[in-house]
């Protein structure tokens, strides 16, 4: 299977199944030198585990990553580094069933025309349990971006048609602990209680809910990214939409600039102080032309319902025939909060990249590297 590896110099391939006997990723291109643990890890890991919260699948991991190289004395040697998760509560038997039919908006049927073969065990590779590997690299990258000063930081914006209030406000205005301790994600207290009701409700009527995660870039460098095939943006959208089940990407105003004329869409330039320039307004969030600008960069993933919902759905088998089912097994009633460390993950992880990649761009800056 090729398409497991993302990135030019911050590269990393993920591996292994839902089902099979771990999950992996192996991070190349990461500096030696970088303090790094096993706890570094773990804490980025532990945001996205099953079991947290009544709305996220039951299924019972602890998630553990194990460091098997790459690190030496507690910092990395700039050699490959490899990360293992073991997969521990496996239950293959609720599965057994669908290897006979395609599952509605699930990837059963386009991995059979692909391959001729799939690992019907929870979707194999198609499985939300293969994030385990872009987490855990995410963790690397974003502790080398705070070395650098950058922070990226993620958080449900919406879930179905209950969203935050003023979700264009300035960072310092939302409250990212509480994000990062209740159930939905969401760092208004207020909305995610009106969240969690509407995903009960959606438990109780046996179906599942949509949402938006929003993530921000602080403290990003002006001049980051290329101006054709390595866009800023461009990356981006592809690091968001390679997770599954995002179906929409959006950058600063996003979809809204369709609607909207120059004269209100474009960003003013301003001098602050002698030598900086900035911006009036971030409608282009953060980044112009494929390159940041050195405004907070936004982004946002739209995320469909998760597909495996308990009601009866009309299918087909691998007969041909018309069927109807209704799917057992341990599933999330909502993807989003579990996918708020996702985007963050795949976030950082392109924008480092993207900085390596910057270092070669202007002779007087390698000549400065290496006369010093």
């Amino acid at each position: 299977m090729a398409g497991s590896t993302f990135g030019n110099i911050f590269k990393i391939t993920t591996w292994g199944e839902s089902h099979g006997s771990g999950i992996g990723v192996v991070v190349d291109g990461c500096p030696a030198g970088l303090a790094l643990k096993e706890s570094d890890i773990q804490a980025f890991l532990y945001r996205r585990k099953p079991g947290a919260s009544r709305f996220a699948t039951q299924r019972k991991e602890s998630d553990s990553a194990e460091i098997l190289s790459g690190i030496f004395e507690g910092r990395t040697t700039g050699t490959p580094i490899s990360l293992l998760v073991r997969n521990t509560s496996q239950r293959s038997s609720d599965y057994s069933d669908i290897a006979s039919y395609y599952r509605p908006g699930h990837a059963d049927y386009t991995f059979d025309q692909k391959y001729g073969f799939r690992d019907y065990r929870g979707g194999g590779r198609s499985s939300g349990r293969e994030t385990i590997g872009r987490v855990a690299a995410g963790a690397i990258a974003a502790k080398l971006l705070a070395e650098l000063g950058i922070t990226v930081t993620a958080y449900t914006q919406a879930i179905g048609d209950i969203a935050i209030p003023d979700a264009e406000c300035p960072f310092e205005m939302l409250d990212i602990e509480e994000a990062r301790s209740n159930p939905t994600g969401m760092p208004d207290r207020e909305t995610s209680l009106k969240a969690e009701t509407y995903l009960q409700q959606c438990m109780e009527n046996l179906d599942s809910a949509g949402g938006i995660v929003a993530c921000r870039i602080a403290n990003m460098p002006t001049g980051i990214g290329e101006p054709v095939f390595e866009k800023l943006d461009a990356n981006l959208a592809k690091a968001i939409m390679s997770i599954g089940a995002v179906k929409a990407f959006e950058i600063g105003d996003g979809v809204k600039v369709s609607s909207a004329n120059g004269s209100s869409n474009n960003d003013s330039f301003r001098m602050n102080g002698s030598h900086t320039v900035t911006k009036a307004t971030n409608h282009a969030g953060g980044i112009l032309g494929g390159i940041s600008d050195g405004s907070e960069i936004i982004l946002r993933a739209h995320f469909k319902p998760t597909p495996s919902i308990f009601q009866k759905q009309d299918t087909v088998n691998k007969n041909g025939e018309n069927i109807t089912i209704q799917i057992k097994g341990r599933h999330d009633p909502v993807i989003v909060p579990r996918a708020v460390v996702v985007v963050e993950s795949m976030t950082a992880i392109t924008v480092l990249d993207l900085l390596l990649q910057n270092m070669t761009s202007r002779i007087d800056r390698i000549q400065k590297f290496y006369r010093e």
